[in-house]
């Protein structure tokens, strides 16, 4: 068993910031998905896919993987970097970029 550990992204579907606070412990699959032969579905017998447990911090996603011997890496904390936009800025004179329709 392997697993990873990492803060999940945002929605890029909405605007909002839920689920993104939290660490994530995840496991890796130990095989590959095949075709359902009487339906076509992917399936897999690897019970662990279904495993999604959540920490408050990711210390805590490292001791509960290290108290319970499960190999694991830390995928590092991804942080967006935002600019400051004022829509007035769009028709400043002192404008760098020519601005036109």
């Amino acid at each position: 068993m392997f697993a990873k550990i990492y803060r999940p992204s945002k929605n890029a579907m909405q605007s909002g910031k839920a689920r993104t606070k939290s660490w994530v412990l995840e496991f890796e699959p130990s095989q590959a998905k095949r075709p359902d032969p009487l339906m076509g579905w992917t399936t897999s017998s690897d019970m662990n896919r279904q495993v999604h447990l959540s920490f408050e911090s990711q210390e805590e996603a490292v001791a509960y993987a290290k108290r319970h011997g499960i190999a694991f890496h830390v995928r590092p904390d991804h942080q967006v970097e935002r600019k400051a936009k004022i829509y007035s800025d769009n028709f400043a004179y002192e404008r760098k970029e020519p601005w036109s329709h």
